[in-house]
């Protein structure tokens, strides 16, 4: 049953043809005028979810691995999933999801493509071997999103869905002074208490500003390609999250994410390549 903001942003329905479902991107899911890239995987999941299940794979529900290519900017608005499984073995079911919404003229404009591996995660088990959670001050000393000036807030709804609280030490770019380490760190849940399951996971990987912002370069950063790990079913609470960037080349850009539990158990990450807008004169800080 649909109870939450985040269960309902992912509610599908069947349409005429096996494997195809229909749904819709809601407003308050917005950064600018797109929709959030990581509620666009969401729903790509939740898509393949429901065609497993109704293929009788439904032991693989759980995302392991992810890779998505976002075509053009999703808005608020009704889509179409369109799904294909390609594999089912013992392990990992694989599959393919197309989202689509209708573009001026009625065209079917793609939004994104994704093939996915899914399978059946341990809960609240990490990696055997992991990189521990950077060190900073706890969810009450961070920088609530709230706090963020209201023309950013009017802007992109996104943020009052969820309870982001960012490390002061990375949000220096809020006030015109970018740290140049390519970093940003904080933690993260859902507004209304609703707990982390493997397919928020896809959210939170891509939930924070773009850190593109604490090397100096302002604007907005689209996601063009993006590839995720789940490693593990998360605890409830808290999600830690960390971002950093090491290379920049010409218009685009790379970002590392890294997700941890409320155990310390690192239970996702991922690289996304995107674009960026570097002003004219801009040159490293750091």
């Amino acid at each position: 049953m649909d109870t939450t903001e985040y269960d309902i942003a992912l509610h599908l329905s069947d349409s005429d043809r096996p494997g195809r479902y229909s749904g819709a991107f809601g407003d308050g899911w917005r950064i600018g005028n797109a929709i959030n890239g990581g509620v666009v995987m969401a729903v790509a999941a939740a898509a393949i979810q429901r065609r497993l299940v109704a293929d009788g794979i439904e032991h693989h529900r759980d995302p392991v691995a992810f890779s998505g290519y976002f075509l053009t900017a999703s808005e608020p608005g009704p889509l179409t999933a369109t799904t294909e499984v390609l594999r089912s073995g013992r392990t990992l079911t694989t599959g393919q999801v197309s989202l689509t919404q209708s573009g001026p003229r009625g065209e079917a404009v793609e939004r994104m493509r994704a093939l996915m591996s899914l399978g059946t995660l341990i809960a609240d088990t990490g990696p055997l071997r992991q990189p521990d959670p950077p060190p900073m001050p706890g969810p009450d000393g961070c920088v609530a999103s709230t706090d963020a000036p209201p023309s950013l807030l009017s802007s992109s709804s996104l943020l009052e869905r969820l309870d982001l609280r960012l490390d002061p030490a990375c949000v220096g770019w809020a006030v015109g002074r970018p740290t140049g380490q390519g970093e940003m760190r904080a933690w993260l849940r859902m507004a209304d208490g609703r707990e982390p399951d493997p397919t928020m996971l896809l959210l939170a990987l891509d939930g924070l500003p773009p850190v593109a912002f604490d090397i100096g370069i302002p604007g907005w950063a689209p996601t063009l390609e993006f590839t995720a790990h789940v490693h593990a079913r998360p605890a409830r609470g808290w999600l830690q999250l960390q971002v950093t960037n090491h290379v920049l080349a010409g218009s685009m850009m790379e970002e590392d994410a890294r997700v941890w539990d409320s155990t310390g158990a690192l239970v996702a990450q991922s690289r996304q390549l995107c674009g960026v807008r570097v002003p004219p004169g801009w040159s490293p800080t750091a």
